[in-house]
């Protein structure tokens, strides 16, 4: 993936956070953006991730990834997808954070029901709960992802603000280009954790799983589900959909899965 604008210099983004628990209700008649902004407002918390499983939403909108129209990008989205009636998220992680001093997030997951399964980027603003749901998260108290400009790839995207020295958690933004598996390891090993559980989303260009399988399609969305770092060595599930809407689930391969146009993520490490 070749971006438009001049490499940043910074490859990866990082601030350690106090991290806090998370939890309750997006209400009927709100907008997910709402209801999750409402939560982490009354949790004191700027930023984090929140697990929206189980969420139903009517109306549902959302993209898939594709590629782009024109010189300006590497990669760009598909036409709004606006399904008939209520749809449930399946599972779903989402970034938390602030966009024009406002809070915003980013959401990559799957949604709908038997083979009718989807996977994409969720429309937050657009996407309203259908009834009363119980949600989950990470809240951190210190840090948060702050939409800014990106000259490299030309998108406004979630960077990273705030921070506190010494503190037990860790946001983070992987650029284009770096390998997830061993940029995750090194995030891990520069705080001192051997072992952590690790959260986000972001895309990757042309995905090689462990089992030798790929991906072979340079915009994606994905997740990660039930990722970790044990030992110093990362162990990254993610679930992936690609342009034409096909969902893949699979290890990440080291060495082999470079950013495509961003990743970001939370680090738990064990509680002291």
């Amino acid at each position: 993936m070749v971006h438009p604008g001049p490499r940043a210099a910074r490859r990866v983004q990082a601030a350690r956070t106090r991290l806090v628990p998370v939890a309750g209700t997006l209400l009927a008649g709100e907008t997910v953006m709402a209801g999750v902004a409402r939560l982490f407002a009354e949790a004191g918390c700027p930023g984090g991730v929140v697990f929206l499983d189980g969420v139903t939403c009517d109306p549902m909108r959302y993209v898939l990834p594709a590629l782009s129209r024109d010189a300006s990008h590497a990669a760009w989205y598909s036409d709004t997808f606006a399904p008939e009636g209520p749809v449930r998220i399946e599972s779903a992680t989402a970034s938390v954070g602030q966009r024009e001093s406002a809070a915003f997030l980013h959401c990559h997951g799957i949604w709908g029901t038997g083979e009718s399964k989807t996977m994409g980027h969720l429309l937050p603003l657009d996407s309203v709960v259908a009834q009363d749901a119980p949600v989950t998260g990470i809240g951190a108290r210190d840090a948060w992802f702050d939409s800014r400009p990106d000259a490299e790839t030309n998108f406004t995207l979630f960077q990273i603000s705030g921070g506190q020295s010494g503190a037990h958690g860790l946001l983070a933004r992987i650029a284009p280009g770096e390998d997830v598996v061993t940029a995750v390891e090194a995030l891990c090993a520069g705080a001192g954790w051997s072992d952590a559980r690790i959260h986000g989303l972001g895309s990757i260009d042309h995905i090689l799983f462990q089992d030798g399988t790929r991906v072979d399609c340079l915009a994606t969305e994905l997740r990660f589900a039930g990722a970790r770092v044990e030992g110093g060595r990362a162990h990254l599930p993610i679930d992936v959909v690609d342009i034409d809407g096909t969902i893949s689930h699979g290890v990440l391969a080291r060495g082999a899965n470079p950013v495509g146009v961003t990743l970001e993520i939370l680090i738990e490490p064990p509680k002291d």
